[in-house]
């Protein structure tokens, strides 16, 4: 971390809790030269769907098509603490992952488990609102930067452009506006 602090203009995260993004926000802070400012970057993928219920079957689909896969490729997690993932952030996954499947409003973790959590793979299940909500408190914990994408590449682009990102523009607009105003 301390190396990110001092030399990187962007830190970025994967999909974790708010608390953890907060707290990793405050470290990144305090490792970093006095003066020095900094853009968050959170990684996740959302899961939509017209209604709750709908996301959730959706969710639970891709994690049967994400098991299925790996089993026909005979792609085995491994087991014990020595293999465990390299990466940090993989292993931070992971630990969430073992802590709940869901953290906060809607963020979900049982694909990181399945996977190894090597890479992006924590999702926020939901109605695009919903989704749009959960993103917003990312940016309300200090985050500048989202990064979505999903599970079929060229569908979801469309959703998120059509359903999600407009609802958080607007969002972060109204509270940006809110915020001059008060100042």
């Amino acid at each position: 971390m301390d190396v990110g602090a001092k030399h990187s203009d962007v830190y970025a995260f994967w999909g974790e809790p708010i608390a953890a993004i907060k707290q990793r926000i405050a470290e990144v802070k305090a490792a970093a030269p006095p003066g020095k400012s900094f853009g968050f970057s959170v990684s996740l993928r959302p899961i939509l769907a017209e209604t709750e219920d709908k996301a959730w079957e959706k969710a639970n689909y891709i994690l049967s098509k994400v098991k299925e896969k790996r089993a026909k490729a005979g792609i085995q997690l491994p087991t014990g603490v020595s293999a465990r993932p390299q990466a940090v952030g993989s292993r931070r996954l992971l630990d969430f992952a073992q802590e709940s499947e869901i953290h906060d409003k809607r963020l979900w973790t049982p694909i990181a488990a399945a996977t190894g959590a090597y890479g992006n793979t924590t999702a926020l299940v939901g109605t695009p609102e919903q989704v749009a909500e959960a993103l917003v408190d990312y940016y309300d914990a200090g985050v500048t930067t989202l990064l979505i994408r999903g599970f079929d590449p060229v569908e979801d682009a469309l959703a998120y452009g059509r359903d999600v990102i407009p609802l958080v523009r607007k969002e972060v607009q109204r509270r940006e506006q809110q915020t001059a105003t008060v100042a």
